[in-house]
């Protein structure tokens, strides 16, 4: 049902938890005949592949971009995770003969195809790969995007309890957080932006849903890829990993 396409490249790590200098990738096209669509995905596998079996699965990150970005654009992050032991599917919701994504008008109501079109995608992706690899956790993985891509996620989150143990998103804007005591959840905020009105849990929303809301201190929205600063993508690869492993927020204190 695939095409694959399987390289290893020699990718350094500028900064963030010395992740390993070189690690195999895979660039596959997953080809969705009911919808008529490509999707392309990158698979950042785990440092220590081998330890990944069906009876001791691996988790699986299901990995968003932002509108105009590459699902590779990421590489900082996907990186250290795949260091850290997880199986990261990097997903490219945007396709050439894709119309733009509206910038204008009622933007929650008129993104949402866009966003339940990347939603589709990672639906069918985890679905495709699951059976090819079962030593990895697809029945729960983890939610991880940025900007239009933690929309997305927000969005599967909210459509699917049950479907993510974790979601995480970089700077998403638009797209409600769910509200749902038993998924984990982290939103590192930037600061140039702020989220439209009910994306973020209130204070108090907050305390009895155990999510975490980290404000970020000069970090921009659009340098939260692989072109930003080397401070900064350490940073957020910080808070990420260590949420990941504790649950518990860091970097700074929750946005009030």
């Amino acid at each position: 049902m695939f095409k694959r396409q399987t390289h290893i490249a020699s990718l350094a790590l500028s900064l963030a938890l010395g992740a390993s200098p070189s690690s195999a990738q895979d660039a596959l096209t997953l080809r969705d005949f009911a919808r008529n669509r490509d999707v392309l995905v990158h698979l950042y596998r785990p440092k220590a592949e081998g330890a990944c079996a069906s009876e001791r699965r691996c988790p699986v990150v299901l990995l968003s971009p932002g509108t105009g970005l590459s699902h590779t654009a990421y590489s900082f992050l996907a990186q250290a995770l795949a260091k850290d032991g997880y199986l990261v599917l990097a997903v490219q919701h945007e396709l050439p003969t894709d119309a733009p994504m509206p910038n204008t008008g009622h933007l929650l109501r008129d993104r949402s195809p866009t966003w339940q079109r990347g939603a589709d995608n990672l639906r069918f992706a985890s679905r495709e790969l699951a059976s090819r690899m079962p030593e990895y956790r697809w029945d729960q993985p983890i939610l991880l995007g940025h900007s239009t891509g933690g929309d997305i996620s927000a969005l599967l989150a909210t459509q699917s309890p049950g479907f993510a143990s974790t979601l995480v998103t970089l700077d998403h804007r638009r797209m409600a957080l769910p509200r749902d005591a038993s998924l984990r959840v982290l939103s590192l905020r930037g600061s140039d932006f702020e989220a439209d009105p009910g994306v973020l849990p209130s204070p108090a929303e907050r305390e009895a849903l155990g999510h975490c809301i980290v404000n970020l201190l000069d970090a921009r929205h659009n340098d939260m890829n692989d072109a930003g600063p080397a401070a900064l993508k350490a940073r957020l690869v910080n808070a990420v990993v260590q949420f990941l492993r504790q649950g518990h927020c860091v970097e700074s204190a929750p946005v009030p």
